[in-house]
C-alpha cells in the first residue's frame, strides 16, 4: 500500500475518532484514541516514537517524539488547536526529513469538521 491509499484510510480513522469525541480535548486524548483505532485496523503503529538528531557526528536522543507513525511512512502530527499555523507544518516537514518519510498528516482535532483540520506535508525526497 502506497503513502496516498495509507493517508486515505488514517484519515478515515481520523474521522471516526473525531465523530465520537467531538473538539475540545486534549491532544493526547485524540492520539491515544487514534493509536487504538489504527490499531484495530491492523496497521502497525508507532506511539510517541524517539526521533534522535545527529548533529556533526553526535547523535541526540530523545531530542523529538512522533506522535503517531504508521506501517513506517506516515508520520501523523496530531493537534488541538485553534488554529494551524505555518511552524506546524514546518515541524512535521522536519520530522518527515529525520525519519526518511514521503508523507505526514497534521490532524487538528479542535475543528467543528475533521476535514477543516487537515493538511498534508510531502518531503521531496
Amino acid at each position: 500500500m502506497d503513502e496516498n491509499d495509507l493517508s486515505g484510510m488514517i484519515i478515515g480513522c481520523g474521522m471516526r475518532v473525531h465523530t465520537a469525541l467531538g473538539p475540545g480535548l486534549l491532544e493526547s486524548a485524540y492520539e491515544e484514541c487514534l493509536h487504538y483505532e489504527l490499531k484495530q485496523q491492523g496497521f502497525r503503529v508507532g506511539r510517541q516514537v524517539p526521533l534522535p538528531l545527529v548533529y556533526k557526528e553526535v547523535e541526540l536522543d530523545c531530542v523529538y517524539r512522533l506522535d503517531l507513525i504508521v506501517e513506517n511512512k506516515v508520520v501523523i502530527e496530531i493537534k488541538s488547536v485553534e488554529a494551524i499555523k505555518p511552524i506546524h507544518s514546518v515541524q512535521l516537514l522536519t520530522y518527515l526529513k529525520l525519519t526518511h518519510c514521503k508523507l505526514g498528516l497534521l490532524l487538528n482535532f479542535n475543528v467543528l469538521h475533521l476535514k477543516e483540520g487537515i493538511k498534508r506535508v510531502a518531503n521531496k525526497l
